[in-house]
């Protein structure tokens, strides 16, 4: 699988408080536009390995991911709330001339799709979740994560400082990283996401994610992740748009409790759960699933 290009360089708007707000395309200019909710930490960067451009445009897909505050170049902003991400990617979708648009959230990204689609469903044709988190405060979801990913979401909830030292020495390690130590990040991964990153351009894309959303510094991911592990401020359970969730059975990462508590609260949810998959291995492998429900609800 070759590593998908931006259509063009990162763009950037400036939103009407002034901030900027930076944003990658790929695939079709002319496609049925879908809004790419990154991870966390994370950044547009997942454009680059999740989805290959041959499909993008065979399907005729328009898949634009903009950063959130604080992560990569988009500026930080103080004090925001998950409930706030609607009004930035409603600018965001004027500016590019669209009317409506889907709405897909990947990961840590499933609070911020979710928040679209509660908000401004007048917008959001059709919502996506790959491998989302579920809200922090449901019983017993927490324990269920990875040690890593549960360590990460507690001290953003509870010491974000620490947070942002942890993320500085992630970002030391990531950027000396050499064979070794990459076969050593890869083996705490399931099957079959362990095989998927010993390919280069998947762990170098997997790797350039979190690079890229600190790029200019760490202050926007840990933000971020305290968002997610704090209440989100939305009620998923009031959805009215079509949404479809997809979650792999061996994800360590992000379990598929999660995904089970999702589909169960969000009305008419049409859920599929993958036996054999994992965190990356479903949009790496069901990518063609994924983004036929969405563009098809154009």
């Amino acid at each position: 699988m070759s590593i998908l290009r931006r259509l063009d360089t990162l763009n950037q708007i400036k939103l009407r408080d002034g901030r900027t707000l930076a944003y990658a395309e790929y695939g079709s200019r002319q496609g049925a536009p879908i809004v790419h909710c990154h991870g966390a930490p994370s950044s547009h960067v997942e454009g680059e390995f999740l989805f290959e451009r041959t499909l993008l445009l065979e399907l005729g897909v328009r898949l634009i991911l903009p950063d959130r505050p604080g992560i990569s170049r988009s500026d930080f902003q103080a004090g925001r709330r998950i409930a706030d991400w609607p009004n930035d990617v409603v600018e965001l979708a004027d500016a590019l001339g669209l009317r409506t648009f889907a709405v897909l959230g990947e990961s840590g990204g499933s609070p911020y799709a979710l928040a679209c689609a509660t908000t401004i469903p007048s917008r959001v044709r059709a919502v996506g979740i790959v491998g989302g988190v579920a809200p922090f405060e449901a019983p017993g979801l927490t324990a269920a994560m990875s040690a890593p990913l549960r360590l990460m979401f507690r001290l953003a909830k509870y010491a974000p400082p620490l947070l942002d030292v942890l993320f500085r020495l992630n970002l030391r390690m990531t950027r000396s990283m050499d064979e070794r130590g990459a076969e050593r990040m890869t083996s705490r991964f399931p099957e079959p996401d362990r095989t998927l990153l010993k390919r280069p351009d998947i762990l170098q894309g997997f790797i350039g994610c979190f690079q890229e959303a600190c790029v200019n510094g760490t202050r926007g991911a840990v933000h971020d992740m305290s968002l997610i592990a704090r209440p989100w401020g939305i009620d998923p359970a009031t959805i009215t748009v079509p949404a479809f969730l997809w979650h792999g059975e061996r994800d360590a990462n992000v379990p598929a409790a999660h995904g089970r508590y999702l589909s169960k609260l969000i009305p008419s949810c049409r859920a599929t759960f993958f036996p054999d998959d994992a965190h990356l291995s479903v949009p790496l492998r069901h990518a063609r699933e994924i983004l036929s429900a969405l563009s098809v609800e154009q």
